[in-house]
């Protein structure tokens, strides 16, 4: 008889605030992708035994051994707490609960890093000009129920993806509105993070924000109602709202390049902004991201791209069994 422990599958997740995407792997390849909504499983085990019950690897040599999986929140020792929903979890129960021989835990945005010298060309939509140098550090970010922040950096034979929670930096403003804005959410917030403005809950606090300066009662809008109303010009301050959005992300991802000599390139993942289209691509992006003083041109050659792939950080978390990088392995 076979040895079950060679022949199972390994089981790898991406688990955001609002959706838990599951997929198994085998043989280098994905299969069995679904996708679940977090808030109908009371905590993680619960949602990996649906899923696995769903695609028929409950039990028997089917069922995984080992798995990996990324979280959007910090990864800090054993305890591990979602910035943007309820889950928490031990590491270390959590394998003992599902059996697991291995378990690796990995930021989210630090999986999403992991796959970026993986994605098809022909999945990445360029934003503006510029020219990736080879073997130069790389950066990415995304907004999405929260803002993820990371980096791919070289090592010699190596690329290390950067764990780290950039998505909580203090906000950068530029302009006398946006100025106002910032104002406006300092009555709400101790602290205002780019989080709190460039993520789904941040473009509600924008739109808020903005009606508010124009002492206009805002209407109960979700995320992508205020983008849809965008992008059909359909309504003049969420306009405002996704074009102020997009400068800050720009700047933003500016600050970001700057900081990690990212001229390997710069890339943009999350739900958000793939959803934009062309009015992402018309946007003030690109050129709140050149638009760094002494520093303009160094930036005006580094390429933007948005990352039109669907489940990229499972590319990440197919390489985390074998690849370094920084993650948890519980014991």
């Amino acid at each position: 008889m076979p040895n079950p422990d060679l022949v199972a599958p390994k089981l790898i997740a991406d688990i955001g605030g609002t959706n838990a995407r599951f997929a198994l792997l085998e043989g280098g390849l994905r299969r069995d992708e679904v996708v679940l909504a977090c808030a109908d499983y009371p905590d993680l085990v619960a949602a990996t035994e649906h899923y696995l019950e769903r695609v028929g690897a409950i039990a028997g040599p089917h069922r995984p051994v080992e798995a990996a999986i990324a979280i959007a929140g910090p990864i800090t020792g054993d305890i591990v707490r979602m910035t943007n929903h309820v889950w928490q979890f031990s590491a270390a129960q959590t394998r003992q609960r599902l059996g697991w021989r291995r378990f690796i835990v990995l930021n989210d945005f630090t999986a999403l890093a992991m796959a970026l010298r993986y994605l098809p060309s022909e999945e990445l939509m360029p934003i503006g000009q510029g020219r990736a140098v080879a073997g130069m550090p790389i950066a990415l970010l995304g907004p999405g129920t929260g803002l993820g922040v990371s980096g791919l950096i070289p090592t010699g034979t190596h690329w290390i993806p950067l764990q780290g929670e950039g998505g909580h930096v203090t906000l950068s403003v530029m302009n006398e509105r946006e100025t106002a804005v910032l104002g406006r959410l300092h009555q709400r917030f101790s602290h205002v993070s780019a989080e709190r403005v460039l993520s789904g809950p941040g473009l509600v606090n924008l739109y808020d924000a903005l009606c508010a300066l124009e002492g206009i009662v805002p209407e109960v809008l979700t995320p992508p109602e205020i983008t849809r109303r965008a992008t059909e010009a359909s309504c003049r301050l969420c306009l405002e709202t996704v074009n102020m959005f997009c400068s800050l992300l720009g700047t933003m991802a500016g600050n970001l390049v700057l900081t990690l000599g990212a001229t390997g390139g710069a890339y943009i993942g999350g739900g958000i902004v793939p959803s934009l289209g062309k009015l992402f691509a018309s946007s003030p992006f690109r050129d709140r991201f050149e638009d760094k003083g002494r520093y303009a041109d160094y930036l005006a050659a580094v390429p933007t791209y948005v990352i039109g792939t669907e489940l990229p950080a499972l590319l990440g978390l197919a390489r985390a069994f074998t690849e370094p990088g920084p993650r948890l392995e519980a014991a």
